[in-house]
């Protein structure tokens, strides 16, 4: 039997919501699907420590977040630059959604990402 999950617009709603708590700055890159479109957050630390994160769902239900893009050299030569990795993610998947999380700190980040998995 499948485990109910909360919905993937909810899930977006309650980032925003922690993120603008926490002084930072979220904002819709993408929209997806409402219900079951899965999320890549686009982590921003004072502009710097560009990252994308995806969420896997874990055994026990919870939301494990992994880095799936980072702003290195080795990373951009091989999966092109974030707005170019996101651009192909989309056209494969159009219930992609993309939300940017522009935070003061990575352990600030890290405590928003922790409380809404």
């Amino acid at each position: 039997m499948i485990e109910p999950r909360l919905a993937a617009h909810v899930r977006i709603g309650a980032l925003q919501r922690l993120t603008a708590a926490a002084g930072g700055f979220a904002t819709v890159l993408a929209k997806g699907d409402p219900v079951s479109g899965i999320i890549l957050i686009a982590r921003t630390v004072r502009g710097r420590d560009n990252a994308l994160l995806e969420g896997m769902i874990a055994f026990d239900g919870s939301t494990d977040w992994q880095e799936i893009w980072a702003d290195d050299e080795a990373t951009v030569a091989r999966k092109g630059t974030q707005a170019e990795y996101i651009a192909r993610r989309r056209a494969r998947d159009g219930d992609l959604w993309v939300i940017e999380l522009d935070v003061a700190s990575r352990a600030q980040f890290d405590a928003i990402i922790g409380e809404a998995s």
